[in-house]
């Protein structure tokens, strides 16, 4: 039986943990992996990196969870093993403050990470712009080297890589029986899906090892995240700004903030700046579709929309993408030999 060829396209964290589950789970089967950038100038290289599922309230919490703790389950590992630093995985214990108590006090996710408490007064004296907060410890996972390491694992299963942008479906026709569209937020333009629209993200990478907790404004507007070789500073949460180029007098918002929470950072080393587009859409797209086009046919699965939780929630659905693309595959072996031909 000849091999199913299968294209993700983007190779973002999302494409390539897709990539890989569908190379591993699907006997058979040759993936390429087409995407206009890889790592490390993809938007997963700018992401922070911490596993935090703070995402979309139209998205089922029952979702949510399952790839929450799919993604933890798999990361955590990673950070039980030797080989963690060199992937870019550690464990981060720290502090999410609000200024007021949130709807929910207890998160859905709060099972989910390791040791999450409430925090208790002496802990929020150290924040007086808060009134509440909570402490809990969760992962970091570094794209700058988890990238290339799935980049590794795909090509030693049997992967392959292609530099190109793709506009149109039909484009990758007859080369191609299942594409897998994890390409972010280049998705608006590929899909015509206006639901999905950028949220510019600017993050800054400082010299400070003697940062050893994180910091998190529970809106998202101001953190502080220890990695492995630096902390990264942010951020930015700007809808519909499409701007690519680090502007100034964000930098300088950034810092100040950050600054406000963690004073020592006034000694800190500027390392690095950068930018990423966060893909937002209400609701994480992942599902099948079928295009006709001339009497041909082309099987579609769907992955892209993860807005800030790319990270969080990567594992979680490449794994039920991968399920998605075996019941194409399924489809297609089933069908008459005369109606593979026009595929």
């Amino acid at each position: 039986m000849d091999k199913l060829q299968v294209a993700v396209i983007g190779a973002g964290v999302v494409g390539l943990s897709t990539a890989v589950h569908i190379a591993e789970s699907i006997p058979d089967c040759s993936v390429t992996v087409i995407a206009e950038k890889f790592s490390p100038y993809t938007t997963s290289d700018v992401a922070a990196g911490i596993l935090s599922p703070h995402f979309s309230r139209e998205t089922p919490v029952e979702l949510q969870k399952r790839w929450f703790d799919d993604t933890f389950a798999h990361i955590y590992s990673i950070a039980q093993s030797e080989e963690a630093s060199e992937i870019g995985v550690q464990i981060l214990s720290g502090w999410e403050i609000f200024k007021e108590t949130p709807m929910e006090p207890i998160p859905f996710w709060s099972d989910s990470v390791l040791a999450f408490r409430i925090m208790n007064n002496a802990e929020l004296k150290r924040f007086p712009q808060a009134t509440f907060g909570w402490m809990y410890t969760t992962l970091l996972c570094e794209c700058t080297s988890y990238l290339p390491w799935l980049e590794k694992w795909l090509k030693n299963a049997g992967g392959q890589f292609q530099t190109g942008k793709i506009t149109n479906f039909w484009e990758l026709d007859g080369k191609y029986e299942i594409i897998v569209n994890c390409s972010g937020i280049g998705a608006r333009a590929l899909t015509g899906d206006m639901n999905i629209y950028p949220v510019r993200g600017q993050i800054q990478k400082v010299h400070a090892p003697w940062l050893k907790h994180f910091v998190r404004v529970g809106d998202g507007t101001s953190y502080i995240y220890p990695g492995i070789s630096s902390v990264t500073l942010g951020g930015t949460r700007q809808q519909n700004n499409w701007q690519m180029s680090v502007d100034p007098s964000d930098s300088e918002r950034i810092f100040s903030r950050c600054c406000a929470l963690e004073p020592s950072l006034t000694r800190s080393c500027k390392l690095f700046e950068g930018v990423g587009l966060r893909p937002v859409r209400a609701v994480l797209r992942l599902e099948k579709e079928k295009l006709e086009c001339d009497g041909r046919q082309m099987y579609l699965v769907h992955n892209y929309g993860h807005g800030g939780a790319g990270v969080t929630f990567h594992w979680g659905t490449a794994k039920e993408a991968a399920q998605l693309v075996q019941e194409c595959a399924m489809e297609i072996r089933c069908q008459p030999i005369h109606s593979k031909s026009k595929l």
